[in-house]
């Protein structure tokens, strides 16, 4: 008869297995816990907008704020800024019958009444008459619904998504200039072509043409709220710079930047501190990607 030999377990796996079994356990139970493993709602698929993914990598941009320098107004400096991470943003502006789907939900405000069609020629068109507080709220709902954190873009990240549509508004006026009329002349001249340049009617998506980038309409007639304060920079040769900051006033990015106070829905009726107020206003969204989602990478799951 053949023989069953059996070989006793070693007394070190014997005292590994349970640890193990229970740190499996605890680890089921964390990731049920705080959703880690947790699917997106069902229905999130049909919220999630286009999205473009802009990679990482590095562009010159010249700086938001107002710059002073001995008490004249100067062009911002141009720095080159590193972006670590790649960017998801989404390829349009938020439509308008999306945004009133947040309406239909009791959970955002109605848009500035100004243009009624929802539609031009059969096709969508941006969500404009929408103050700071408005895309903010609507980027919560739509947060909830998708299944995907969603936020308005920092001036710097809507920047370098704008690509070459971004507009260098610079006036090229040497800042060691002791003649101040040279740069009212030039800002006059610039605001008077802005002004007759401008046509206001909403368009359809995609009317403004598809950047190097992929994302669409940048630099449109529809400014784009972003969450960078405004500030006012006083260059200095010995202190350097003394940074005075607003928060209750962001930094619009269209055609040009625009400071804009975060409660204005229509830039035509105030709000804009200097020069041609913006056509619209109106909003893109990023998806920042969670901890959970960055865990996941980590872990390899």
């Amino acid at each position: 008869m053949a023989m069953i030999t059996h070989q006793p377990q070693s007394p070190g796996a014997a005292s590994l297995a349970l640890p193990a079994a229970l740190l499996a356990v605890l680890a089921g139970v964390l990731c049920l816990q705080t959703g880690i493993l947790a699917p997106a709602p069902a229905d999130g698929s049909n919220f999630m907008p286009p999205m473009v993914t802009v990679p990482a990598g590095s562009f010159e941009h010249r700086l938001d704020g107002e710059y002073f320098k001995n008490g004249f107004a100067v062009d911002a400096p141009k720095v080159m800024i590193r972006m670590p991470h790649s960017l998801d943003i989404m390829k349009y502006q938020v439509t308008a019958s999306d945004y009133d789907q947040c309406v239909k939900d009791f959970a955002c405000r109605p848009r500035e009444p100004g243009y009624k069609a929802d539609v031009v020629a059969g096709d969508a068109i941006p969500a404009t008459g929408v103050s700071f507080e408005d895309a903010e709220t609507y980027a919560a709902w739509l947060s909830k619904h998708a299944g995907e954190t969603f936020t308005l873009p920092t001036d710097t990240e809507w920047a370098y998504a704008a690509g070459n549509a971004f507009v260098d508004d610079a006036l090229g006026i040497d800042p060691d200039s002791k003649n101040p009329a040279l740069r009212w002349l030039a800002d006059y001249n610039r605001e008077t072509a802005r002004k007759a340049s401008r046509d206001p009617a909403p368009k359809a998506l995609g009317s403004f043409g598809v950047n190097n980038k992929g994302l669409a309409d940048i630099s449109g007639n529809v400014w784009e709220w972003t969450t960078t304060c405004q500030r006012r920079v006083e260059l200095g040769a010995s202190s350097g710079k003394a940074v005075d900051t607003a928060c209750g006033i962001y930094v619009v990015e269209g055609k040009h930047r625009s400071p804009m106070s975060s409660f204005v829905r229509d830039p035509k009726t105030g709000g804009c501190s200097v020069g041609a107020p913006p056509d619209n206003l109106g909003f893109r969204l990023v998806r920042r990607p969670g901890w959970a989602e960055r865990l996941r990478q980590a872990i390899g799951l």
